[in-house]
């Protein structure tokens, strides 16, 4: 199992503590993004972000949580993530923003509110390299792991080792020592508040892997 830690519950000091999340074990840095819109919390804007997310080292895994996808991913592909994830709910054309994604060479995920059943994202699970599960309802940290989140990450296991899939499955919110043991068959948890709360970002990362 991979860990991508999100700072979003970081709210003091961001680009000293994203350095020093950056030499920690952590697989990937996950990136927040609202619009405001979508869900209703704000984040930092692009050219305010840019210059602290443009030099670490660990792998960038944008979530995108916005209505208007491609200004979104015109701004942070200048970040060479390896993952954008966009959300089925998002009111667009999901086809015309996976291939958008693609055609900037970087990998695209597809996201799922926990209102929105797996069977709704089927026709599009051939064509992603990522599907993200929220556990919680998007926008804020800190919240308590929704358990029947279980239940969709298991289906999306079963529907990959059915058809030969080959996205990864990621799950995000209220991940910590406890909740990991209900992802199990996730192939990357999001941690946020879990780590990013603590004086020792790595021991708290330790306890998510053993």
């Amino acid at each position: 199992m991979l860990v991508s830690t999100s700072y979003l519950s970081i709210k003091e000091d961001l680009e000293e503590k994203l350095k020093i999340l950056d030499k920690t074990s952590t697989n990937y840095i996950h990136v927040d993004v609202m619009d405001g819109l979508f869900v209703p919390n704000k984040t930092l804007e692009f050219n305010k972000l840019y210059p602290m997310l443009n030099n670490l080292n660990k792998p960038l895994d944008v979530h995108l949580m916005v209505y208007d996808a491609f200004k979104y991913i015109d701004n942070y592909s200048k970040l060479n993530p390896l993952f954008i994830t966009v959300h089925y709910e998002i009111e667009k054309n999901v086809n015309d923003v996976i291939n958008y994604i693609k055609r900037k060479n970087i990998k695209v995920g597809l996201s799922i509110k926990p209102s929105t059943s797996v069977n709704r994202i089927i026709p599009y699970l051939e064509k992603v390299d990522l599907v993200l599960v929220m556990s919680v309802e998007p926008g804020m940290g800190g919240q308590a792991f929704i358990d029947f989140s279980t239940d969709k990450i298991n289906e999306l296991k079963r529907l990959r080792d059915t058809n030969n899939y080959n996205y990864l499955i990621e799950v995000d919110g209220g991940i910590n020592s406890d909740t990991i043991n209900k992802a199990l068959n996730a192939d990357i948890v999001v941690s946020g508040s879990f780590i990013t709360n603590s004086d020792n970002y790595e021991e708290q990362i330790n306890k998510l892997l053993h």
